[in-house]
Formats: structure tokens, C-alpha cells, sequence
């Protein structure tokens, strides 16, 4: 058995594909330890997870005003010093890094201890922690056709997120009915990451009634801290009710994706592999202030696979038309659920695990073969 330290806290982008790695660590007979940060959406998305083993660490992100940064150098020295000291305690045999904050203390920790560091980078643009680490990595994992200059090219791999396991396509039928809403009535959801998006709140509270008056039953993720949970007993223009929600959190994500007949969400890479594992149909809304603007190069990925439409932060005024056009047109819907079926052909959790096995293999132990991927 071997027993990996995890980081992958700071937003749900990373903390989700980390539990993923975690659980399906432990269906193999392995230990990890999650590292997560200090930030209230952490605590909040590990309260499902009881069996996981989780630590908090010191840290915050990276900005370049000088205020910001010398508190970033400071919480980086601390979060240096506690997975130094975690690393004497625990002893692990790798250490799993899945970029943003958390992970540039752990993996410098584990690279002075000798340990193998491997590191996963979910979006199309690479992170600051991923281009600044990857060279001293011994494996660093891609999204496929993704290309990383400063890492050398035996210590690739391509790998998209790993998506929990409890993220599977439901009936939608099913679906609706777990979370109170009409089977019979067009569903549009509308998520903005797990910290929400101001913007898209906005948009869903201005269009809700024009929505109903449509048919168009609306479920709106707002996020932690930005607004508490309502629900709206609206009219269709036939006078039919139709139930409108909005919800600051939900763990529900299969339930709500697969009750979903169109998605209008962020661009975050684990956004988008939750998307093409419920097979949901989305409109993708770029976040404009993303780091090196990498939400755009997601969401045009998305788009050129067939998997939804991309409209700008800038044209929101048009998101109203957008949604009702797909939603009534059945048939483009399910090419666009197709399509996303083809994009899931390949199982990265299952790819990252046997490869993990073959990195941190004890010593005089015969070594797997590492041919389980492509590049």
C-alpha cells in the first residue's frame, strides 16, 4: 500500500478531481491526505466526504500588488514549513499536486524529501504553479493535445480531470422529480463555479420571469455568500406554474446536470468534465478575468468538440435568445449530447491510478509498464 499527499484545494476546480484521485486511490488499497486550503468553499465541499482524510494549510494565491504579494510569500514560507513537517509525520510515497496555490508548497516539499512529485494541470492553458514546477516534476499530466515547453517531454502524460465516480448520467425524469421539479418542463441550470458568478446571478434573476412566462423552469447555483436560497412559483403565458430555484450550494451535481436539458455555466476545466459526463448540452460564459484567460480556451475547445455554444461576458444581452433557441430544438440537443458521449471515451482516473502505482513502486518490486498512455 502506498500512501500519497494530495493539494488540491482553493477552488472546486481542484478539490474535486483530488477527491476523485483520492477515492479511487482507496478502491485500490492506497492512503491519501488531501491538502486544502483555509477558504470557506473548502470546508463547505468536503462535509460529503467524512471517509476521505483531509489537512488545511496555510497559503494564498499569487497577485502582483505589492501588498498581496508580500502576504503570498509570507503564507507560501508557512505553507512550505507545515508540509515539511507533514511529510516527517506521514512519510508518503508521492505526492499528487493539481495546481493553484496549494500546490507549489507541497511540491517543492516533496522534491527537497526525495519523493516523486507528479502534477496535473485540468485547463488548456497551463498554470502558473504547473509551467513553474512541471521541470522538476517527475510526471506531469495534460489535457490532451495541450504542450508544456519548459517540461521535458518522457515526464508527459495526457490525462483530463478525474470526475468522481458518483458523477454518472441519471435519468432525467428521475432527476427532476429527486429535486422538486416539473418532469414535463423544459429545465435550463445555470452555474457559476463553485464560488458562483456575480454576473450570471444577475443575468438569471433578471430573465426568471421571462423564462417562466416561456415554459422554462430555471435552477441557478449562485455560490457561497451570494444571496440565500428562494424559491419562485412563476406563470408560463398558458398559465401553467412553473417553479424557479435558486440555491447558494448543491452537492447534487449528477441529480442537477442529468435533470438538465441545457446548462448555461463558467468554463472551469471540472465544470466542463462534469458537463461531458452527464452528457449536458451547455452554453459556455467564459470568465473574462481568468488567469492567462484560460476559460476561453476551455470553452472554445468545448465548442469545436460539439459539446454547446460559447457566448462572451460582454454579450450577455443576447444569452436570453441563445437559450431559448437551443432549448425547444430536441434535435440539436441531442446531437450535442452525442457528441459529448464521444468526448468521454477515455477514463483519466483509472490512467492516473495505474500510473501512479507504476511511479511509487517499492524498490526491487517489478515495475508496471508505463505504455497506459499516449505521447
Amino acid at each position: 500500500m502506498s500512501h500519497f499527499l494530495i493539494s488540491c484545494g482553493g477552488t472546486g476546480g481542484h478539490l474535486s478531481p483530488g477527491i476523485a484521485l483520492a477515492e479511487g486511490l482507496a478502491e485500490r488499497g492506497h492512503a491519501a491526505t488531501l491538502l486544502i486550503s483555509e477558504k470557506k468553499v473548502d470546508a463547505r465541499l468536503i462535509e460529503k466526504y467524512p471517509h476521505l482524510n483531509f489537512a488545511r494549510m496555510p497559503g494564498s494565491g499569487f497577485a502582483w500588488h505589492p501588498v498581496q504579494l508580500a502576504r503570498c510569500i509570507v503564507s507560501q514560507l508557512r505553507a512550505l514549513r507545515f508540509c515539511r513537517r507533514l511529510i516527517r509525520e506521514r512519510s508518503p510515497d508521492g505526492i499528487v499536486g493539481f495546481g493553484g496555490f496549494t500546490s507549489a508548497p507541497v511540491a517543492l516539499a516533496g522534491r527537497l524529501a526525495g519523493l516523486p512529485v507528479m502534477l496535473h494541470e485540468s485547463n488548456r492553458v497551463p498554470g502558473l504553479a504547473i509551467r513553474t514546477l512541471g521541470r522538476f516534476a517527475t510526471r506531469v499530466y495534460l489535457p490532451p493535445g495541450v504542450h508544456l515547453r519548459s517540461v521535458r517531454a518522457a515526464a508527459i502524460r495526457y490525462a483530463g480531470p478525474p470526475v468522481r465516480r458518483e458523477i454518472v448520467r441519471t435519468p432525467q425524469t428521475a432527476a427532476r422529480v429527486a429535486l422538486g421539479l416539473d418532469p414535463a418542463q423544459k429545465l435550463l441550470v445555470l452555474l457559476g463555479g463553485s464560488q458562483g458568478a456575480s454576473a450570471l446571478n444577475q443575468w438569471a434573476r433578471d430573465h426568471v420571469a421571462s423564462l417562466a412566462h416561456e415554459g422554462v423552469q430555471l435552477c441557478c447555483v449562485t455560490g457561497l455568500g451570494k444571496g440565500a436560497a428562494e424559491n419562485l412559483d412563476l406563470r408560463s403565458k398558458l398559465g401553467s406554474p412553473v417553479r424557479s430555484v435558486f440555491i447558494p450550494f448543491s452537492d447534487r451535481v449528477a441529480e442537477l446536470l442529468s435533470a438538465a436539458d441545457l446548462v448555461v455555466s463558467r468554463a472551469g476545466a471540472g465544470s466542463i468534465a462534469e458537463l461531458i459526463r452527464c452528457e449536458s448540452p451547455a452554453i459556455l460564459i467564459p470568465f473574462p478575468h481568468a488567469a492567462d484567460d484560460h476559460q476561453r480556451a476551455n470553452a472554445s475547445f468545448f465548442e469545436r468538440q460539439g459539446g454547446g455554444i460559447v457566448v462572451e461576458q460582454s454579450g450577455l444581452g443576447q444569452l436570453r435568445a441563445e437559450v431559448l433557441e437551443l432549448i425547444f430544438n430536441d434535435g440539436l440537443l441531442r446531437k450535442f449530447r452525442g457528441n459529448l458521449r464521444r468526448m468521454d471515451r477515455a477514463n483519466s482516473l483509472d490512467l492516473m491510478l495505474r500510473d501512479l502505482e507504476t511511479l511509487t513502486a517499492p524498490s526491487g518490486q517489478p515495475r508496471r509498464a508505463t505504455n497506459t498512455f499516449a505521447g
